[in-house]
């Protein structure tokens, strides 16, 4: 297998498995924020009133008071509320950092690919590049392409035609060709190569 085609095929694969990631961690952050969602507990002391009217049937001695702002749970005999809290916020700080370093090795990834694509690219002569970018925007004009179609675009022989997309492919340009009914002849540019970068892209990176 070409080495540009498999680079293309994994690096389509490290995509799909980011937005993967991130749908679940964006799925994991709504549910510990359900959970967080929890009721406040006043921190003030209810108003007592100035003066009290009648007399106290409760003849008991007097008990302390619970402090109102105390940073414990009643139900859990003691246990501190935010202890929960502290257990999902740094699963959730872990699965951030995991996802952010799947993203910087699909990043660093695509910088590699564009490298090559850049190589690849300059190495074409302007001729070589002229057929390549004709069919790319024969592609994007859903218009059929062939060795027939590229020969009265660009006012070349179907032979030259051939010839130029023979060099292509031998440079690792990622151009398909496809017998119709073991006749004609279609040609394309490889989904990969056009899912990574646009045929504007390629010309700022063949540019540098």
């Amino acid at each position: 297998m070409d080495p540009l085609k498999e680079a293309f095929r994994k690096i389509k694969e490290d995509i799909d498995l980011l937005r993967s990631e991130i749908f679940s961690l964006n799925q994991e952050i709504k549910r510990v924020n359900d959970k967080l969602n929890l009721k406040e507990i006043p921190t003030h002391n209810p108003q007592i009133p100035a003066e009290i009217n009648a007399s106290p049937t409760d003849t008991s001695p007097l008990k302390s008071l619970k402090p109102q702002n105390i940073p414990f749970s009643t139900g859990n005999e003691g246990v501190p509320t935010d202890q929960q809290a502290n257990q999902q916020a740094n699963q959730q700080t872990e699965i951030g950092v995991n996802s952010m370093e799947n993203a910087l090795k699909v990043l660093n990834s695509l910088d590699s690919i564009k490298k090559e694509i850049r190589l690849k690219f300059k190495d074409l002569t302007e001729q070589e590049f002229l057929v390549f970018s004709t069919l790319y925007q024969l592609e994007e004009n859903e218009e059929n392409c062939d060795y027939k179609t590229l020969s009265e675009k660009l006012d070349l022989s179907q032979s030259s035609v051939r010839d130029y997309i023979s060099k292509l492919i031998k440079k690792g340009i990622p151009v398909d060709k496809a017998k119709i009914k073991n006749k004609n002849v279609k040609l394309s540019v490889s989904p990969n190569l056009k899912n990574i970068v646009s045929l504007s892209t390629i010309l700022q990176l063949r540019g540098i």
